[in-house]
């Protein structure tokens, strides 16, 4: 039996989290009182006492829990941070499982986890395998697009939404200062900084996230199969990560993988105007926060040696 303390299990994430693992054999939660919570001397007490906590914190407050944890010394345990306070920070692994060759095993081995933004997610899912295949130049001008249910703006947007009726759909961040853009710059494989462009829809969750490519101002030349094997071969063999055929239809809505932890890719090319738009889908709760939290859990914790952490809950 292991033991994981939620450091903020009260929020959107944190609660997504407690749930999944409340359904996992082999791990036992451990909570403080409310009454508790801004006792630092409580919250030191239950992190010695836990082999892994989870920060589900703003990210001052995720930095001040982290370097808490370390105090500890040889009691530290480890830590996965869902804020974004240490994803482009030193010493800290990345939670993308299936990032790279190798990733599951650099966070099976870390102690210092950070969990993936949810854009983000989508956004290095699509470019990282074709950086890295010579597709993309690293410093090659990408933008990108994205929508998300209104569960990923946290409680005032839920709020907004679910008490105000909040508006159809809406651009913000266009200050084009996004805490995500780091991260997507970094592990997409990027030398020169994205142009990101998120919104937000009236709908509670679900995320679409686009790449629009001219093909013809990419070094190679490539068709738009070449951008399919490319990913295929970067994710053969995953369970939650998949490259799947773009809908005849030509359309795509972002709730269909809602209450799932996949993560689905899409090459949408008309070969005559020689463009192409790359998507990713997922659930901004599941692969885009709780469910690669789970995944990441599971993975430090050595509870299975996968990377699909539904598939392991389901089991």
């Amino acid at each position: 039996m292991t033991t994981v303390f939620i450091d903020g299990e009260s929020g959107t994430t944190g609660l997504g989290i407690r749930q999944r693992l409340g359904a996992m054999n082999g791990v036992a939660l451990k909570s403080l009182p409310p009454e508790h919570r801004r006792d630092p001397s409580a919250r030191r007490d239950i992190m010695a006492e836990a082999d892994l906590i989870v920060l589900c914190l703003p990210d001052d407050a995720a930095r001040e829990s982290a370097a808490m944890a370390a105090s500890l010394g040889a009691a530290a345990p480890k830590v996965l941070d869902a804020s974004s306070a240490h994803r482009v920070a030193p010493g800290w692994v990345y939670g993308f499982a299936e990032m790279l060759p190798g990733q599951a095993d650099r966070i099976a081995n870390a102690t210092t986890v950070a969990n993936p933004g949810c854009y983000p997610t989508g956004a290095i899912g699509l470019i990282r395998p074709l950086v890295d295949a010579g597709l993309i130049p690293p410093d090659y001008p990408i933008a990108i697009n994205a929508v998300s249910g209104y569960s990923g703006g946290g409680k005032a947007m839920i709020t907004a939404h679910e008490a105000a009726h909040g508006p159809a759909f809406q651009l913000y961040g266009l200050g084009l200062e996004h805490k995500h853009v780091p991260e997507t710059e970094l592990y997409g494989g990027l030398t020169r900084r994205p142009v990101f462009v998120p919104s937000v829809g009236h709908y509670l969750k679900g995320m679409l996230v686009s790449v629009p490519l001219h093909l013809d101002a990419l070094p190679h030349r490539p068709t738009g199969a070449d951008l399919i094997a490319a990913l295929e071969a970067r994710y053969a063999g995953c369970d939650l990560v998949r490259v799947v055929p773009s809908p005849a239809d030509g359309t795509l809505e972002p709730e269909a993988l809602n209450d799932t932890d996949r993560l689905e890719l899409t090459v949408h090319a008309n070969e005559k105007y020689r463009q192409a738009v790359l998507v990713a889908r997922l659930d901004n709760l599941g692969k885009g926060a709780s469910g690669a939290a789970v995944q990441n859990i599971a993975l430090m914790l050595g509870l299975h040696t996968g990377v699909g952490a539904r598939e392991l809950i389901d089991a």
